[in-house]
């Protein structure tokens, strides 16, 4: 079973994470504390970390760099009630490979989580193609077809696709799209991700075909075969 590691002294908080993973077929363990995290992310058990970032005895941005600087590559869900952009790009830069600002949406969370998990998930390096029903997307030429009709894909469009078919069946909210994709911090006033979602729907679900890409109404987007 996958095993997570919830670093987090809030009760309330950590209660939350645990419950909701837990509800996902995930194994949590919880500790409150930064020094007995850190001894526990040192063993090397665990699949994925949530780390809090303000803990008592070893703040999380400590944890989170002693663990890159012996070697330990367990991805890491950095979780904190600093929400400015220079706090995001600290937690970032010393080795977190995700951040999820306080207060949060569990089953976002929960989705970040799944996402790290299956980029740690080894890739077939024969892989060549991604798949979503008559939906084609060639990883050598960057190319996509759809029931055998080539696509015409402006960069940013095969970036989003990309994204999207990586993570089939998986509800991607509005911010870890933007995150993946334009790869800076979210502005939720932006209508970046509409505009780039209804052009990609034009292409890959046009009249006469059944749509692909599903709008899941206050939490996000998610391309998946057909009902």
């Amino acid at each position: 079973m996958t095993r997570i590691l919830t670093i987090e002294d809030d009760a309330v908080t950590a209660k939350e994470i645990v419950a909701e993973l837990s509800s996902h077929g995930l194994e949590v363990d919880w500790v409150a504390n930064g020094r007995e995290g850190l001894v526990r992310a040192v063993s090397g058990d665990y699949d994925l970390i949530t780390l809090d970032r303000m803990l008592p005895e070893l703040d999380g941005l400590a944890i989170v760099t002693t663990l890159r600087t012996i070697g330990v590559s367990t991805p890491i869900l950095m979780i904190s009630a600093l929400s400015d952009v220079d706090e995001r790009v600290r937690g970032l830069r010393a080795g977190g490979d995700d951040y999820l600002t306080k207060p949060f949406a569990s089953d976002e969370m929960a989705a970040r989580v799944e996402v790290l998990l299956r980029r740690k998930s080894p890739v077939d390096k024969h892989e060549t193609s991604l798949r979503v029903a008559d939906l084609e997307l060639n990883l050598i030429t960057r190319e996509a077809s759809r029931a055998e009709q080539q696509l015409s894909l402006l960069p940013t469009e095969y970036k989003l696709l990309e994204f999207l078919m990586r993570n089939t069946g998986q509800i991607l909210s509005r911010m870890m799209i933007f995150e993946e994709v334009w790869g800076y911090h979210f502005d939720p006033g932006t209508n970046l991700i509409d505009v780039h979602i209804g052009r990609l729907r034009k292409k890959i679900d046009p009249p006469g075909l059944v749509p692909l890409i599903r709008t899941v109404r206050g939490s996000g987007y998610v391309i998946a075969e057909p009902l």
